[in-house]
């Protein structure tokens, strides 16, 4: 039995494999050589209306390549759009899992995809659509621009259980670095990817445990800055009844730039797990090179956004990137 499940799983991982070295940059040129434009159309028109699309979108495409299917011993890691399906019956998705009630700008993708089917029915994946816009919201922030490798498929199968496997605002070190090198990714990879916490917003729950009753000898974590705790205890007071109170990830969320690695250094985080950077010499070194060069940050982000996003299981080129086909 053993051995069947061992065929099993390198059959299956060769076959995800030969779906990797399928991609290339110019996957669409003949069959939707506007794809491109539509994706990058439908997130500028988004973000006029609302400056927190790129943070959601950039997100929302990193809880989607995170999640992993397993299947009897085999793990697959995948980019396949599981995190854009609703749920359907007794089924509960992804994008209802505990982690990823805070996502949304789902209609971005939605807008993208229909403009997409009008010009290339039943081509464009939503899987690649999701990764290019992830890459347009980091630009229209005025961050980089990387060249997407395309030709993904979408995935059938979406399980709400399985969003626990997303790193948590709370991992350690050790933590952290046992799910990133589970998904073939380096310490260089996790401290890059980090970055992306220069985006966006977080609710009060996701790090209220470092500032009231840390422990039973400490109310604030002593790994954060004292004037910080405090501002953040102000935002987010014991038994709290403000919804959606929360605090922006740094000063300057809305635009793509180093200052998240400042922040760290000056024990400005929200997270346990930004603060979690410093634990390691390697990674330390790698937070004091990107927070004093922009350049060396955005070089190692694209390349770890396009490693982490190229490998993908999916099966289908869905209609409505909300629906199995």
């Amino acid at each position: 039995m053993a051995a069947i499940v061992t065929l099993f799983c390198t059959l299956l991982i060769f076959s995800v494999s030969s779906l990797v070295n399928s991609l290339s940059l110019n996957y669409y040129d003949k069959t939707c050589p506007q794809a491109e434009s539509a994706v990058t159309n439908a997130v500028q028109e988004a973000t006029m209306n609302d400056n927190t699309v790129p943070a959601a979108l950039l997100r929302m495409h990193f809880h989607d390549c995170f999640i992993r299917f397993t299947l009897v011993s085999c793990i697959l890691k995948r980019c396949d759009a599981s995190v854009l399906l609703d749920s359907v019956g007794n089924n509960t998705a992804e994008k209802d899992g505990p982690p990823n009630i805070s996502l949304h700008a789902f209609y971005v993708i939605d807008n993208a995809k229909t403009a997409i089917e009008a010009l290339c029915p039943g081509v464009v994946s939503c899987a690649d659509i999701l990764a290019l816009a992830a890459r347009d919201a980091v630009v229209l922030s005025g961050g980089p621009t990387w060249n997407v490798p395309k030709g993904r498929k979408d995935g059938r199968i979406s399980l709400a259980s399985e969003t626990r496997q997303l790193p948590a605002p709370i991992f350690n070190i050790s933590q952290l670095q046992q799910s990133f090198s589970q998904r073939g990714l380096s310490m260089e990879d996790l401290v890059a990817l980090s970055g992306g916490h220069t985006l966006g917003f977080s609710h009060c729950s996701s790090f209220e445990s470092r500032i009231h009753d840390f422990n039973t000898s400490q109310d604030i974590d002593p790994s954060m800055h004292p004037s910080f705790a405090a501002s953040l205890r102000s935002v987010c007071p014991v038994h709290n009844t403000v919804k959606n109170a929360g605090a922006t990830m740094d000063p300057s969320a809305t635009t793509f730039d180093n200052t998240y690695y400042k922040l760290v250094l000056q024990r400005k985080t929200l997270f346990s797990s930004d603060q979690a950077l410093l634990s390691t010499r390697m990674a330390k070194g790698l937070v004091s090179k990107f927070a004093s060069s922009q350049e060396a940050f955005t070089k190692a982000f694209t390349k770890s956004m396009i490693k982490m996003s190229s490998l993908t299981g999916g099966q289908e080129v869905r209609l409505n990137c909300r629906v199995v086909n």
